[in-house]
């Protein structure tokens, strides 16, 4: 007998089993809602409801580039077993090829429901807790890098006035080093100019206070509030920091090394940074 789409998605919500699971119980009941319903239990298929409120705080991140979009995103898992598993890897693959593809930039029902299948065949509750999806414009490159075994993820972009330098190794390897230092020192900001205000009076006013505390002269209290202001940017903001592979050298100081070099403008206007159990 024929199955209705209507019936599989009724069976499907109620149970929580995979939509194909769903559509060969009907039809070995013979569309019996009820009897279906008991297969999927007998096989062990309807459990992916009850797995959903399980905490999910292992995971993996995961990354795709393509020419003009790039994306990131973590699905979070109850085990780090299953994070390895290789059905739990191809859905993360099988997501980010398809928020490439189809040119999405936020959760879908799609893709949730991808999710729900694999809940259905690897019998652990997971989620995809966020993703987000840059533009690549033809001045700009993207590197992406993850950590170990998809625990960090790493997108960041660079911007050129010739886009050509791009296929420079150097620029490349800056850029992919790049990635290896916010995966290193997860930076809170790119730049000073990105530091809230408010957040840099505070600090004003605590070194101010310390500096104050320490007896200096008033003379100086300005110039001493003025380092420890500019060494703490250089804790917290991308550019500032000691990059890497050269910590003599600022980030920014790198970067403008690089551009010399490959003959261009170098500059990189954002980074993503996702590690598996952050909350955003």
């Amino acid at each position: 007998m024929g199955i209705k789409a209507a019936d599989v998605k009724k069976l499907r919500d109620k149970t929580g089993a995979g939509m194909l699971d769903c559509k060969n119980a009907l039809s070995k009941a013979d569309g019996d809602f009820a009897k279906a319903e008991k297969i999927l239990k007998e096989l062990g298929l309807a459990a992916a409801a009850k797995r959903s409120g399980r905490a999910t705080n292992q995971g993996r991140v995961f990354t795709k580039i393509s020419d003009n979009k790039a994306v990131i995103l973590e699905i979070g898992c109850e085990t780090d077993f299953v994070a390895r598993n290789t059905d739990f890897i191809a859905l993360g693959e099988d997501i980010a090829a398809t928020v490439i593809d189809k040119g999405l930039t936020e959760i879908t029902p799609e893709l949730e429901e991808k999710v729900k299948e694999t809940i259905s065949k690897i019998k652990e509750n997971m989620s995809l807790k966020r993703l987000k999806v840059l533009d690549i414009a033809e001045n700009e490159l993207v590197v992406d890098y993850i950590h170990g075994e998809g625990s960090i993820g790493i997108l960041v972009k660079l911007t050129s006035d010739k886009p050509e330098i791009f296929k420079n190794e150097v620029v490349t390897s800056f850029g992919f080093d790049c990635a290896l230092h916010i995966a290193a020192f997860n930076p809170k900001y790119l730049s000073r100019n990105d530091v809230p205000a408010d957040y840099v009076k505070e600090q004003e006013e605590i070194f101010m206070a310390q500096a104050k505390n320490l007896g200096r002269p008033e003379k100086v209290l300005e110039g001493i509030v003025k380092g420890k202001l500019n060494k703490h940017f250089s804790e917290i903001c991308f550019l500032d920091q000691p990059f890497v592979k050269d910590d003599k050298q600022s980030v920014s100081k790198v970067m403008a090394s690089v551009a010399k070099e490959a003959g261009g403008s170098l500059s990189i206007p954002e980074f993503v940074y996702y590690k598996v159990g952050d909350e955003e």
